[in-house]
């Protein structure tokens, strides 16, 4: 159920989410947390309720989602109360504020925050410089930023590092789960020796690469090179040194990767880029300082970053074939050109047969004359 409140104030919301709750029996305490999402008023409003809602059935939460619109435009606070089935497990509560209102969103929020609930806030594109000293940032435990979301996403993720309080979190590593998973699982098998290198190939444009290589970097004490992949999105390969061999796990196609390692049979590991749903929903599952994020950030100056390289891909086995045809064409080139020569040289040839033919004939018309006259 959609309920519109044009022109309104956070009071009558408030109210009419009293009256929604004595009609439908659905009650605050069952609520854990406020979540409050920041963004831009447009299509990405849509797709940020809808993660949101995906997440609510995991975590149920009020959820308040302030969607700024034209700034030019007069003060104005329309809301919008969702609950049922268009809200997921929550109860959402959509601010579209215009005008000065615009910049006033905290004022806007801070009626309608649920009472003893911690509050996170989630900012799905542009996100402030720093999070914590926002005015939404303060009012909350946990502040959730996507460095990948923002224009220039590798400039976003180091105004993240110099801009780090305890409570922050990037959307860009919670992709990294998987991947670190696997990698631990890897080195958790014989032979268990040092990782002395580690390489890790992503695209330019990638902040979750970048996260990975500092994570390595941090958590291994060793040298690790960040290459920069033309073939695919997001991370495409990890390659970790080792005395025995390597340690390769590449995800040429963004959903199945391929791990190798000396002594081992290859295995084909599910690496499917994760949706922002399900990253919203891990993040929300903790509400304390992440250590592990705090001391990559710091990682990232460690990182050697080299020139453009292509990830490596295995030739098929039908290529030997394909190569062949073009010498078997040359090779029968050869005898059709020679058997074109040898034409002129045939024709050239015979002319020495026909002047002997003529030679002969003027020798017997004499022997003829001769018997004449005889």
């Amino acid at each position: 159920m959609i309920i519109d409140l044009p022109s309104t104030t956070t009071s009558a919301v408030n109210k009419k989410l009293v009256d929604l709750r004595e009609q439908g029996g659905a009650v605050a305490l069952g609520r854990v947390l406020t979540l409050v999402i920041v963004t831009d008023d447009g299509e990405s409003t849509e797709e940020a309720i809808d993660a949101a809602n995906d997440a609510s059935r995991e975590h149920p939460c009020r959820v308040i989602v302030l969607a700024r619109g034209a700034r030019k435009a007069a003060p104005r606070l329309d809301a919008q109360i969702r609950v049922g089935g268009d809200a997921g497990a929550s109860e959402v509560i959509v601010l579209r504020l215009y005008g000065p209102l615009a910049e006033e969103g905290a004022s806007c929020t801070i009626p309608l925050l649920l009472p003893d609930a911690p509050v996170v806030a989630w900012w799905p594109s542009a996100a402030p410089a720093i999070p914590a000293q926002d005015p939404i940032g303060k009012l909350a435990q946990r502040r959730i930023t996507d460095s990948a979301a923002e224009r220039h996403p590798i400039k976003a993720l180091e105004q993240r590092r110099k801009s780090y309080t305890a409570g922050d979190t990037d959307l860009a590593w919670t992709r990294l789960t998987t991947w670190r998973a696997v990698l631990a699982a890897a080195l958790d098998l014989p032979p268990y020796e040092k990782v002395t290198a580690a390489t890790v190939a992503g695209a330019g444009d990638s902040p979750s690469t970048e996260l990975l290589a500092a994570w390595l970097a941090a958590s291994l004490k060793i040298p690790v090179e960040r290459a920069k992949s033309q073939d695919g999105q997001g991370i495409c390969s990890v390659v970790l040194e080792r005395r025995s061999g390597k340690v390769e796990l590449e995800r040429p196609d963004g959903k199945v990767g391929a791990l190798t390692q000396a002594g081992q049979p290859e295995r084909r590991v599910a690496l499917q880029r994760r949706e922002v749903r399900d990253c919203l929903a891990e993040e929300l599952r903790r509400l304390d300082p992440d250590e592990i994020y705090d001391v990559t950030l710091k990682g990232l100056s460690k990182v050697v970053k080299s020139a453009a390289k292509r990830t490596v891909t295995k030739p098929k086995a039908e290529s030997k074939p394909a190569e062949a045809k073009p010498a078997e064409v040359k090779a029968e080139a050869k005898p059709a050109a020679k058997s074109a020569e040898a034409k002129p040289a045939a024709k050239a040839e015979a002319k020495p047969d026909s002047k002997a033919k003529a030679e002969a004939k003027s020798e017997a018309k004499p022997k003829r004359a001769k018997k004449a006259e005889a």
